[in-house]
């Protein structure tokens, strides 16, 4: 092995860890990395940046602009209303729901599709009274199932799609995945639809409302001389009002003793767990109240939801220490948390991967703090476009999608799509710019000319030279299992971008050491680069869940694992029957 391939292995192999340890914002990871390989010679300078011109790239950004404008066009509210007055089964609106999703990520990135759909499953489930947990994390399945099928359902099918039209000057059309992916996403979507009912018994502790918003949360309150509260033993507060105290404070004293001996007085500050609703109804009663925010009454004033991703520079740190938030005059109110245990008071509680805040404060500076801390909103705050224009940015998608499909590139049909809706006033092109995922589209541009390298120094010969020894390739079959068994390995603790640019090159010299033509490697790679379902952090569709759906991480263990397994046998069985 020369300096230059034992040099990439180890600097490959110290961002995985890096990337899986989610410590180090992935835009940093994926920068220093390519900065990294300049200076060991593994490309010259004038490679350095040219993953951000790739084609590749440039798709990605035009989906989520467009994706953008999708999410706030509500053509699916009718469709929600009719299903529920048709009162379904509990399967058939999971299925349902979930078969939307999937469609839906056929021709948009997976968390566009996830973002779009989940509003109209929680509606059904608040109609219909199906437990949240059933719902949202077969939505999420379902997103990451769909865009197995189409050129542009996710960036690892492009990217296998650039590389194998560099190997052979042809890459794969539109709809090419679909012969995999197609009946591996009906089969995933209806076997976690059947699963999670039985997984996910429990109903939800109070009625689910239309967003993503009813769940439990955390909050310290103060208690007014005319709160009902008042004289009421702790042990009680669950029965009486639905809540579940933690902690009792007097004076800036903790009241230490038996739940049945301490009893709430005026002036004491709770906190308490329970479903958002619940703290909404007692601070309407003036049970518990909120400390009043200087900002509240300004024309400005917003309350947002966020999640903190895996990225997020806020994972770790306590409530007390997000200067990020405070300096810019942001409240904290309340904490949907993933911990199982919650200690001291509300500003010493630590966040971590999931976690969902509540911030009260200006628009503009939740916005921008928001951005700089790498959480993600779960809902936007921009109005709603009048509903009768709703259906004109699907319109036009759908005709990118055509077009793409007909044999344009991906990248010229879809800036045509992002021009007209821009001129029809449907996408403001500079906001839209900086309301993008960047970190994500850094990384992806960063990744390219890393990916690049393990060719061109002949790493991916090295590697495919060591699993040979494991694997026989006289056969393609046995290649093939190897290649999707290592990305399905992969992808639950890497975005599936970075596992499609490390496993191509590896793909593509098991290809031509055993003289076989490389489609059917590719289409493993970006197969099993997307059946990512057995952590809540290997997409950030799953992370999303995970804080939504108030799951733990075994529940993605226990729901995934059968998801994960007949994947894998379907995606080979379909990739020997239709690609070799």
């Amino acid at each position: 092995m020369s300096f230059e391939q034992a040099s990439l292995l180890s600097l490959l192999l110290a961002m995985l860890i890096l990337f899986s340890l989610d410590r180090i914002r992935i835009e940093v990871v994926s920068i220093a990395g390519l900065l990294g390989g300049y200076a060991l010679g593994l490309y010259p300078a004038e490679q350095i940046f040219t993953g951000f011109a790739s084609p590749v790239v440039i798709t990605v950004v035009e989906i989520l602009l467009i994706v953008q404008v999708l999410a706030r066009a509500r053509l699916f509210d009718s469709l929600a209303a009719r299903f529920a007055a048709a009162r379904p089964s509990g399967f058939k609106v999971i299925a349902g729901t979930s078969a939307l999703a999937g469609f839906m990520s056929i021709f948009m990135n997976n968390i566009g599709a996830f973002a779009i759909t989940l509003p109209v499953a929680l509606r059904l489930g608040t109609v219909l009274t199906i437990p949240r947990r059933q719902l949202v994390m077969p939505v999420s399945f379902a997103a990451l199932l769909g865009g197995l099928v189409s050129l542009i359902g996710t960036p690892a099918n492009l990217l296998v799609s650039d590389a194998l039209a560099k190997a052979t000057g042809t890459g794969f059309h539109f709809f090419d995945f679909a012969y995999v992916g197609l009946p591996v996403a009906i089969a995933g979507i209806l076997l976690i639809a059947f699963r999670v009912q039985r997984l996910f018994q429990e109903p939800d502790e109070t009625p689910a409302t239309i967003s993503p918003t009813a769940r439990r949360i955390v909050v310290e309150r103060y208690i007014p001389d005319i709160s009902p509260l008042i004289g009421v033993r702790l042990s009680d507060c669950p029965v009486r009002f639905g809540i579940k105290p933690h902690a009792l404070i007097r004076g800036d004293n903790f009241v230490f003793g038996p739940l049945d001996q301490s009893v709430i007085e005026p002036g004491d500050v709770l906190l308490a767990e329970g479903a958002d609703a619940v703290f909404a109804n007692l601070a309407a009663t003036q049970a518990l109240i909120a400390d009043a925010h200087p900002h509240g009454l300004q024309p400005d004033f917003t309350r947002v939801e966020a999640v903190v991703m895996p990225e997020s520079t806020l994972v770790g740190s306590r409530v007390r220490s997000l200067e990020v938030f405070h300096h810019r005059g942001i409240a904290v109110t309340a904490l949907s948390m993933r911990a199982p245990r919650i200690e001291g008071r509300f500003l010493d509680l630590q966040l971590s991967i999931g976690d969902i805040l509540t911030l009260e404060g200006p628009r503009i500076a939740i916005g921008e703090a928001l951005e700089e801390s790498e959480c993600l909103p779960l809902a936007s705050t921009a109005p709603s476009e009048p509903a009768p224009l709703s259906w004109r940015p699907f319109a036009l998608f759908a005709c990118g999608v055509a077009a793409s499909a007909a044999g344009l590139r991906p990248d010229v049909a879809f800036a045509g799509v992002v021009l007209v809706l821009a001129l029809l006033n449907h996408l403001n092109i500079r906001q839209a710019m900086a309301d993008l995922n960047w970190p994500i589209i850094i990384m992806l541009a960063a990744m390219i000319p890393i990916g690049q390298a393990v060719a061109t120094t002949g790493a991916a010969e090295t590697i495919a030279g060591w699993l040979r020894l494991v694997v026989p390739i006289t056969h393609p079959l046995f290649g093939i299992a190897l290649i999707l068994f290592l990305a399905m390995a992969l992808t639950p603790f890497v975005n599936n971008a970075t596992v499609a640019i490390v496993l191509t090159p590896i793909a593509l010299e098991f290809a031509r050491a055993g003289r076989h033509a490389p489609d059917a490697y590719l289409i493993a790679v970006a197969a099993g680069a997307s059946l990512d379902f057995l952590t809540p952090f290997g997409h950030h569709n799953n992370t999303l869940a995970m804080g939504i759906g108030g799951y733990r991480f075994s529940d993605f263990l226990r729901a995934g694992w059968p998801l994960a397994v007949t994947g894998y046998g379907l995606a080979l069985l379909l990739t020997a029957l239709f690609w070799l």
